[in-house]
């Protein structure tokens, strides 16, 4: 019984059946065929694992250099042109009530105080202007839209800022002509600076999600990729059972090298570049999570509602935000190294059976005719 098991395990194994499939065909046809069946598929395969695994790098890199930055920098200008009007709306508020109807400032007031010691009486909004404008200065070569009208736009609402708190500053009516000024250029509908910036965010941030999504052609590449793989993975086992079956010859280490690094770059750079997609996929979270900040800090259609401990607050956020994305994108040695190493294996994946068969086929076949 036990015999007989034994023989129909050897008639019905996987070795038989593919040994009965293979035997109408000579050995040498065989070989020449398994030759070129693992070129055209280390060819395909490691074409397209390159191609994809360089489209998850430059995404990534596009991100974190271009695409993030642009959008935390429109988000920082929003915030810092409005908490400039409020910073100036509060100095006049406190210019209107004189100086013996102001009151004392309070413990929460020692920031202030700390940047009054700095920059004098009411430069906060000072700064707020001059962050807005470094801030769309810096962005201005890592997007693609134009910036010039909300450059003049923010010209034009400083100038009326200062007038407002410096040149004005005597004069009531005037001063507050000058911030009713400023406040139009701010919010005006759809041709303000807030509703500028706002479009400008939004495009952007279209430009970001566009960038860091792995569309169907991308994924259709992980797929074809995989698949060569996996055919080249069956040819090289049925080379080597070939070899081992009708020439006698032992294990190939060429193959059994290629079958090696075959197993290897179907799984390291898929999880890799997978991983690293993720992390995209988190920074574009990120990005979202700064837009709805910026915008619940100060929103409606007169953005009356804002507050300068409020704006001050989303500024802080926006800030640990940005860093928090520059941390996840600004590590790409790894995947670097990756991408690299599967560029030297696929070349090792494609030369190496080819070594490997066309010196069995040179030795046995080279002679005949």
């Amino acid at each position: 019984m036990t015999t007989g098991r034994a023989a129909s395990w050897r008639s019905y194994s996987p070795a038989a059946f593919w040994r009965r499939r293979l035997r109408p065909f000579r050995t040498r046809r065989l070989l020449q065929a398994h030759l070129l069946v693992l070129a055209v598929c280390a060819a395909v395969g490691v074409s397209a694992l390159l191609v994809s695994c360089r489209q998850v790098l430059d995404g990534t890199e596009a991100v974190a250099s271009r695409e993030a930055s642009a959008v935390q920098g429109l988000a920082a200008a929003r915030l810092a042109v409005l908490r400039a009007y409020e910073e100036a709306d509060d100095l006049d508020d406190r210019e209107a009530r004189g100086p013996d109807d102001r009151e004392a400032p309070g413990p929460d007031d020692r920031d202030d105080l700390t940047l009054v010691g700095v920059a004098g009486l009411g430069e906060t909004y000072r700064v707020q202007l001059s962050a807005a404008d470094q801030g769309l200065s810096r962005i201005a070569d890592r997007t693609d839209q134009d910036l010039g009208t909300v450059n003049g736009l923010l010209a034009s609402y400083s100038n009326s800022i200062n007038l407002g708190t410096a040149m004005y500053r005597d004069r009531p009516l005037m001063r507050q002509q000058k911030l009713e000024e400023a406040h139009s250029l701010l919010t005006r509908p759809d041709v303000g600076l807030v509703p500028r910036l706002d479009e400008l965010r939004r495009i952007q941030m279209r430009h970001a999600e566009a960038t860091a999504t792995m569309g169907w052609l991308q994924r259709g590449g992980w797929w074809l990729a995989e698949l060569a793989l996996a055919a080249l993975a069956l040819t090289l086992l049925s080379a080597l059972f070939v070899l081992r079956d009708r020439c006698g010859r032992d294990w190939t280490p060429y193959l059994l090298v290629a079958f090696a690094l075959t197993v290897l770059l179907a799984v390291v750079p898929l999880l890799t570049m997978f991983s690293a997609q993720d992390d995209l996929d988190g920074a574009v979270g990120d990005l979202q999570q700064i837009t709805l900040v910026s915008r619940q800090s100060c929103d409606g259609p007169s953005l009356r509602s804002c507050s300068v401990d409020a704006l001050a607050e989303a500024q802080q956020t926006v800030t640990e935000k940005s860093e928090d994305i520059r941390r996840q994108l600004a590590d790409e040695t790894w995947t670097d190294r990756v991408y690299q190493g599967t560029l030297t294996g696929g070349l090792l994946v494609a030369v190496l059976p080819v070594v490997g068969l066309g010196l069995r086929l040179d030795s046995d076949y080279g002679r005949r005719p």
